[in-house]
């Protein structure tokens, strides 16, 4: 509710739903890029969750 809320505030709808949207994104990219990063301690023995794609960092290593 408080998300109707603040677009009847003054704040246009759209402006709302792009906020809501690049939210969710970051959200999303971020957890993709901590669960494919190294573990922090603790976590070094835990399962990768089935939602969160594998990554090949083979190909982003330079030749030299």
């Amino acid at each position: 509710m408080p998300l109707l809320l603040a677009a009847e505030g003054g704040l246009p709808l759209s402006f709302v739903l792009v906020y809501a949207a690049g939210f969710i994104a970051a959200v999303t990219i971020g957890s993709i890029a901590w669960y494919n990063s190294r573990r922090p301690a603790g976590w070094e023995d835990k399962e990768r969750p089935d939602f969160i794609p594998d990554i090949d960092k083979s190909k982003d290593t330079p030749n030299s």
